[in-house]
């Protein structure tokens, strides 16, 4: 790495840790709230996974949780006076043991002992190396210092809260097979020529298109492959057999297993894939459940 882009990378890091310790140090309040996720409108997965999207009590509330590293200091101080001023729902996705949000997810640990409230909604693991897939045991903040959790880990820590973004109206249309298989890849692996030439004889999409053409698609497909979190799940609530290629730990904890395959033998790996009738009202419901919760706690 060359010495201006080892200074650059300081200067992140000096930036980010700044804006967090200016959130903690500044009086804190329950004025509102806000809904932090990752809003990354090239991942349809992150953009969906809030419950902002989905509650009129929520509308309006949504912050990046990576406005803290915004070389832009309106936007960096705005992110620590709202973190400071409001109570917080953060998720959904997988913003739990990723180095990615560490420095947030432990500032924000810290926050409920200063009487902030704070709900934690369907989030989970997502830990990048091999050695963790199915085996993650805990979380790498203490969920025990929140004041609501639910996680979309069924064998972790906290309520089990699947994703909210079922609440979408989308996965209420009618949608004719036209299609056998239908391919999702994760929007780095697109990048990967060895990888999509797999596939290169299949109808195949990426988790960057908007969400109507990717619900079209997975309505479209008899059965699905995937390595994105969110079209295994948005195909699972569509009754859709899937084989699951995992980029990291997330894939593990979900309540209803999907068949695990790798790239060249997931078109063989179906024989165990299954539907599972009613998922779609199950995660709805305890989703519903929980926004009772969460608004009774933080009086919405």
């Amino acid at each position: 790495m060359s010495l201006s882009k080892i200074t650059a990378s300081l200067k992140r890091k000096v930036r980010k840790r700044k804006v967090l310790r200016a959130a903690l140090s500044l009086p804190q309040s329950n004025n509102g709230v806000i809904n932090l996720h990752r809003m990354d409108t090239n991942n349809i997965g992150d953009w969906y996974c809030a419950p902002h999207h989905y509650f009129k009590e929520l509308q309006g509330t949504a912050l990046d949780i990576f406005d803290y590293k915004s070389e832009d200091p309106v936007v960096a101080n705005n992110y620590s006076q709202q973190i400071a001023n409001n109570a917080l729902i953060i998720g959904g996705g997988g913003l739990l043991n990723r180095s990615g949000f560490k420095l947030q997810m432990n500032a924000f640990e810290k926050l409920p002992e200063k009487g902030k409230k704070i709900v934690l909604w369907g989030v989970g693991h997502n830990e990048k190396s091999p050695a963790t897939y199915g085996n993650v045991t805990s979380y790498n903040v203490n969920t025990d210092k929140f004041g609501l959790v639910g996680t979309r880990d069924v064998n972790m820590p906290g309520a089990y809260v699947p994703c909210v973004s079922c609440l979408h109206p989308i996965f209420d249309k009618t949608y004719t097979t036209s299609q056998e298989f239908g391919v999702i890849l994760h929007k780095d692996t697109v990048k990967k020529p060895k990888i999509t030439t797999l596939f290169e004889a299949y109808p195949t999409t990426s988790n960057t298109t908007n969400l109507e053409e990717l619900i079209n698609f997975i309505g479209a497909s008899e059965k699905v492959v995937t390595d994105s979190y969110h079209a295994m799940y948005w195909s699972m609530l569509l009754q859709k057999p899937v084989v699951v290629i995992p980029n990291s730990s997330k894939f593990y904890d979900f309540k209803h297993k999907p068949v695990i395959s790798d790239f060249e033998n997931a078109l063989q790996s179906f024989q165990q894939a299954q539907k599972f009738p009613g998922l779609l009202e199950e995660c709805r419901e305890i989703n519903r459940s929980f926004a009772q919760k969460a608004f009774d706690y933080l009086n919405l």
